[in-house]
C-alpha cells in the first residue's frame, strides 16, 4: 500500500476498540475467581465517580479542538521454534485527525447494523476514513477508532460515560507512578454493542480517567467486531489529561504456544504544535578548528551566498515539518546527537563553519534524512539501536553509524531542493505534508553516501564500534521479511536497498555472526526502548528504566511492539532558565571532539537498580 493510501485508508486501527489485558472478563460473570472482589461505592466514591464523569466531559470538548496526529503500528505475528513468536507482517499508518468532526451524535449502543452489517454509529464516527488493508489475512473492523479516546460517544455530544448508562463497583486502591488511583469495574447497564466493558483508573485527586482497559463488547462475551485494548493517558497541561497511547493484542485461540494473533500499539501526540523559537534550536556546540568569520566581514562571498541560500530552504523545510508534528520540538537529547555528529567531522579532522544539527522523526518507520546542515533520524533507530551495555560502547556506535551516513550526504553535496527557500512553496495543509515534501535521496547518492560513511567510520576513534552496527544490522535482515512497513520510509531514506541488502552492506561483516541464543549478544532492541514524548509540546524525552537481565532467548524482541505501561506522574510547569555565570573556554587542540557534551545514557545492566553511563567515543 503506497503512503498516499494509508494517510486516507489507513488510520482506522489507530483506536480499534480493542485491549491487552481483558480485565474485566470474569468480574461481572456468575462467578468471581479472581482475589480482588468488586462492592458498590462508598459515598466518597461515588462523588468521585460523579466527579469523573464531569471530567470525562472536559476531555471531549478539549479534544473536539484539537487535529493531533494519530500513529498505529501493528504486526500480525506466528509461532518461533527459539522465540516463541515472530511477526508475520505488519502495517503502518498515520493521519491528523479533526476530532472535532470525528466525534458524533451517533452512537453504538443500540447495536444496530446498516445495510453493509457494519454498525452505523462506527460508520458515521469514522466519516470518510476507509477500511483497514486486508493484507495481514485478519478481519478488522473499523469499530472504536473514536472510542480509544473517550470511552463512550454515544450521548449527543459524544458523552454517554454516565450513571444512566453505566453501573460502577469499587475495586482497590492503586498508584500508577506517582498518581494516587481509585478502581473501579465499569458495566453497561444495558450490555450493548459499543458500550464499553472494563475498568478504569480515576486520579484521586482531580477525578480524572489516566488509564482505562476492556473492550466494547458491553459484556464480558467475546465479538468478533472489537478487540481489548488498554488506553493510557497524560498529564499535559495543569488539570488536563490527555489520550496519549494505547495498546491492542489478541491471542490465537487455535495456538498450543499461546502465540498472539496481532499486537498493535496507537500514539498521538501534537495536541499543541506552535511555530518553533529559532533562537531555540540553535546548539551552543562549537567545534574546534572552525573559523567563523560571519560576523567579521562587511560582505558576502558568492560562496556564502550559496549556502545561505540553501539553509533557507533548510529552515523552511524543518519548521514546515516541526509544524505538520513529524518533527520534534528542539531538546537537550537533539544537542546531543549533534555533538556525536560532529564528533565524527572532528575525528576525521574535517573543519566546518556550520555545525550539524539532529532533530527526531517522531514517527515509527526505520528512516533518517539530511536537510542542509540537518540530520533528522527517526525515534524508531533511536529506540531500537539503544542496546544496553556497562560502559555504553554499543549504543554509541550505532548511533555513529546512524549518523555517519547522513553526515556523508552533506559531506557530498547531496542538498535539499532549493526551491523550498520560497516560503510559498510550503503553504499546504499539513496532512500533505508526505506528499509534498519528499526528502530522501536517490540510489546512486545512497551508494555514494554508504561508501564514504564507511570512511569516516573506519576514523582511529571510531573503527572499534563497527561490530555492533554490524550486529543490528544482522539482526534486522533476519526479521526484514517479517516487518516491510517498518523498513518503509515516508519521507527519508531507509537501511535497505530494493534488494533486500543494506547500503551499509560492508558494515555486515565487521562483526560476530548473530546468535539469538546468545544471552550475552543482543543485537536490537524492541519499539519504544528509549525515548518517549510529551504529546503537547512534541519534545522527546531519554527514557531512565531500571535493567532487566534476559532469561532465555524469548527476552530478545528486536524491532516489536511491546504493552503500554507508563509511570504517570502530575504535569509540572517548565522552571525558568537560570543563567549561569559566564566562564572562559578551555583551550583545545584543532578539530578536536567535543568532550563536554551531554551524554546518552542508555540503562546500564547491574543486579540490582541499574543506572546510567554515557557511551565512550
Amino acid at each position: 500500500m503506497n503512503l498516499r493510501t494509508k494517510l486516507t485508508a489507513a488510520v482506522t486501527l489507530t483506536f480499534l476498540a480493542a485491549s491487552a489485558l481483558p480485565a474485566s472478563a470474569g468480574v461481572f460473570g456468575k462467578k468471581k475467581t479472581d482475589q480482588t472482589v468488586t462492592r458498590k461505592p462508598t459515598p466518597a466514591q461515588n462523588a468521585l465517580i460523579d466527579k469523573a464523569i464531569l471530567r470525562e466531559a472536559a476531555v471531549i470538548k478539549t479534544l473536539r479542538e484539537r487535529q493531533p496526529l494519530v500513529e498505529t503500528y501493528i504486526q500480525n505475528m506466528r509461532p518461533d521454534p527459539a522465540m516463541i513468536q515472530v511477526p508475520e507482517m505488519d502495517a503502518h499508518y498515520l493521519t491528523r485527525i479533526n476530532f472535532g468532526r470525528e466525534i458524533t451524535e451517533v452512537g453504538y449502543a443500540d447495536g444496530k447494523k446498516d445495510s453493509t452489517g457494519k454498525f452505523s454509529g462506527i460508520k458515521q464516527a469514522l466519516g470518510g476514513l476507509a477500511g483497514l488493508t486486508k493484507s495481514l489475512h485478519l478481519s478488522y473492523d473499523e469499530g472504536g477508532f473514536v472510542r480509544m479516546v473517550v470511552i463512550d460517544t454515544n450521548g449527543p455530544n459524544g458523552d454517554a460515560f454516565d450513571r444512566q448508562h453505566y453501573n460502577f463497583y469499587f475495586v482497590r486502591n492503586d498508584f500508577l507512578g506517582t498518581v494516587p488511583t481509585v478502581v473501579f469495574d465499569v458495566e453497561p447497564i444495558k450490555r450493548s454493542a459499543g458500550r464499553f466493558f472494563g475498568r478504569v483508573w480515576v486520579e484521586r485527586n482531580g477525578g480524572n480517567i489516566v488509564r482505562y482497559n476492556g473492550d466494547l463488547a458491553g459484556e464480558d462475551k467475546d465479538r468478533a467486531e472489537f478487540y481489548h485494548f488498554d488506553s493510557w493517558r497524560t498529564n499535559v497541561q495543569d488539570g488536563l489529561w490527555m489520550p496519549t497511547a494505547s495498546y491492542i493484542e489478541e491471542s490465537d485461540p487455535k495456538s498450543p504456544a499461546h502465540v498472539l494473533k496481532f499486537k498493535a500499539v496507537s500514539h498521538i501526540w501534537g495536541y499543541s504544535l506552535k511555530i518553533p523559537n529559532k533562537d531555540t534550536d540553535q546548539t551552543s556546540l562549537e567545534v574546534e578548528g572552525a573559523i567563523d568569520t560571519s560576523q567579521q566581514a562587511p560582505d558576502v562571498s558568492p560562496l556564502q551566498a550559496q549556502r545561505e541560500w540553501v539553509q533557507q530552504a533548510e529552515d523552511n523545510v524543518i519548521d514546515r515539518l516541526y509544524t505538520a508534528g513529524l518533527v520534534d520540538a528542539p531538546s537537550d537529547f537533539d544537542k546531543t546527537l549533534s555533538d556525536l555528529a560532529n564528533n565524527i567531522l572532528a575525528y576525521n579532522q574535517i573543519p566546518t563553519a556550520r555545525p550539524l544539527k539532529v532533530r527526531i522523526l517522531l514517527t515509527t518507520p526505520l528512516e533518517s534524512l539530511s536537510i542542509g546542515n540537518t540530520i533528522l533520524i527517526s525515534k524508531s533507530l533511536i529506540d531500537t539501536t539503544a542496546i544496553p551495555t556497562t560502559d555504553g560502547a554499543q549504543q554509541g556506535a550505532n548511533l555513529n553509524a546512524l549518523l555517519a551516513f547522513q553526515v556523508a550526504h552533506i559531506l557530498l553535496g547531496h542538498r535539499v531542493d532549493t526551491k523550498y527557500a520560497f516560503s510559498d512553496r510550503l503553504l499546504f495543509p499539513s496532512e500533505r505534508a508526505f506528499q509534498r515534501l519528499p526528502m530522501h535521496h536517490t540510489n546512486a547518492e545512497n551508494v555514494e553516501a554508504a561508501k564514504k560513511a564507511m570512511e569516516l567510520l573506519n576514523a582511529k576513534d571510531l573503527a572499534d564500534g563497527q561490530k555492533y552496527f554490524s550486529l543490528y544490522l544482522q539482526q534486522l535482515q533476519a526479521r526484514e521479511k517479517g516487518l516491510p512497513e517498518l523498513n518503509k520510509p515516508q519521507i527519508g531514506d531507509g537501511l535497505l536497498k530494493p534488494d533486500g541488502t543494506f547500503w551499509m552492506q560492508a558494515i555486515v561483516s565487521k562483526g560476530p555472526k548473530l546468535d539469538n541464543n546468545d544471552l550475552k549478544q543482543q543485537g536490537a532492541m524492541p519499539l519504544g526502548q528509549y525515548l518517549r514524548y510529551d504529546a503537547w509540546t512534541d519534545q522527546v524525552i531519554q527514557m531512565h528504566t531500571t535493567y532487566e537481565p534476559l532469561l532465555s532467548s524469548r527476552d530478545k524482541i528486536p524491532f516489536e511492539i511491546t504493552p503500554v505501561y507508563q509511570r504517570l506522574a502530575y504535569w509540572q510547569p517548565t522552571a525558568a532558565p537560570v543563567a549561569a555565570p559566564a566562564a572562559a573556554p578551555a583551550p583545545a587542540a584543532d578539530n578536536a571532539p567535543v568532550d563536554n557534551a551531554p551524554a546518552v545514557q542508555p540503562t546500564q545492566p547491574q543486579p540490582t537498580t541499574g543506572t546510567s553511563t554515557p557511551p565512550q567515543n
